[in-house]
């Protein structure tokens, strides 16, 4: 598994939000700037976090991006899956995006990618944006 700077950045940005949760709506240039993240990319990251019900919006002046979800019940593993796809090393040890690879012709091999997998996979299963703050 490899985080791709849409996955990192929408980390850091979900954990600047559940930080200032209490503060309301967040302005994209705001959080940009805080965490060092070019503001139109931000912008279509959190577009793609709103779409998928994590984040909640309002435009206007006083508008902004908040949590739609409390930060205990965002999971790092949805977050990952959402941008990057699987959390497995190669696509044969992936239990939701499952593609044959040539490492299947090893069966102590894809059993250790398996294996790597599940103990990603549980980590980050087990963890929360609360879990960051």
């Amino acid at each position: 598994m490899k985080l791709t700077l849409r996955s990192e950045y929408a980390l850091l940005a979900l954990i600047y939000l559940s930080r200032r949760n209490s503060e309301g709506y967040l302005p994209v240039k705001k959080i940009a700037e805080e965490k060092n993240i070019p503001a139109k990319f931000l912008e279509q990251i959190l577009l793609t976090l709103k779409r998928a019900r994590y984040l909640k919006s309002v435009k206007g002046q006083h508008g902004g991006y908040a949590l739609a979800k409390a930060p205990d019940k965002i999971k790092l593993s949805e977050i990952i899956r959402l941008f990057d796809g699987a959390l497995a090393p190669t696509e044969s040890a992936s239990k939701y995006f499952y593609e044959p690879t040539p490492i299947e012709k090893e069966k102590k091999l894809l059993k250790l990618f398996k294996g790597l997998r599940d103990y990603i996979s549980n980590k980050l299963e087990g963890t929360t944006l609360a879990d960051m703050c």
